[in-house]
């Protein structure tokens, strides 16, 4: 068994737990901090040190971070303080915990993580998942293989921004019902449809725990499946980045290339 730490940083809570990557499975109990407000490098990467201490962990770790990520630096910072654009994420973690640290972007680890253990595993064809929390990440599969750093969550509808409009924390802020809240994300599904004609959406994210509320309002012609992994997808797809960067593990690009299945409900 090849266990990694998994840290899965968002703009509200970073959560841990050492993962299986032959299986994807928890092997403890994760744990959650607050991320620290202002949520600038130092005191970010304060919290992830006390993440490591917490399992006594001195192994490789693989972490997230709401932003673009080439080659370990941050590009762009979402929910998160805008000093974080231009600094080495991976050196930063590896200086505070002493361990040895790669870094991706939040949702492409979670996309990562359906199609190697959830919903994803074996489905060709253009699949979409998208993580609805904070904010809105996006990760872009065509027959197993990611496009990383889509962003998607930042396309504009009208004169606003898709995430400000149908995320979690918008549908948290404004006080929306469901039905309302679903309106919203199913104008951001068809526009997503629109321009990219995906056979699949999976939709991840805390929220997804409660995806009975609003799938079946959901009008795409593509199905969309909450994930299988719900809110543990980052911390099980950072590991198994960690592991791929390493060249010890499963990479996307050897996915079959078969046909999407046809969904089977909700």
């Amino acid at each position: 068994m090849a266990t990694v730490l998994g840290i899965d940083i968002g703009g509200t809570g970073m959560k841990a737990a050492p993962v299986d990557t032959a299986t994807g499975e928890l092997v403890a109990e994760r744990h959650r901090i607050l991320t620290p407000r202002p949520a600038v490098p130092d005191t970010m990467a304060a919290v992830f040190a006390r993440l490591t201490a917490h399992f006594d962990w001195t192994g490789p770790v693989g972490a997230t971070l709401p932003a673009v990520i080439k080659a370990g630096v941050a590009r762009t910072a979402a929910n998160i303080d805008q000093s974080w654009i231009g600094t080495d994420v991976a050196a930063a973690f590896a200086r505070s915990s002493g361990c040895d640290v790669t870094v991706v972007n939040d949702a492409d680890a979670a996309g990562i993580a359906e199609m190697e253990f959830g919903i994803g595993k074996g489905r060709g064809g253009v699949v979409m998942m998208i993580t609805l929390g904070t904010g809105i990440g996006t990760a872009l599969f065509v027959d197993g293989r990611m496009l990383p750093n889509t962003e998607l969550g930042h396309i504009m509808m009208g004169k606003t921004e898709a995430e400000a409009r149908a995320s979690d924390s918008a549908r948290q802020r404004l006080g929306l019902s469901w039905g309302k809240w679903a309106k919203r994300l199913d104008a951001y599904l068809l526009e997503l449809e629109r321009l990219l004609s995906p056979d699949l959406f999976i939709l991840g994210g805390g929220v997804s725990k409660r995806h009975d509320r609003f799938i079946p309002r959901l009008t795409t012609h593509a199905p969309v499946l909450a994930a299988g992994l719900l809110n543990e997808a980052g911390i099980v797809g950072a590991a198994v980045a960690s592991q791929q960067a390493a060249g010890t593990g499963t990479t996307m690009h050897s996915a079959p290339a078969t046909p999407p299945r046809p969904a089977t409900g909700t």
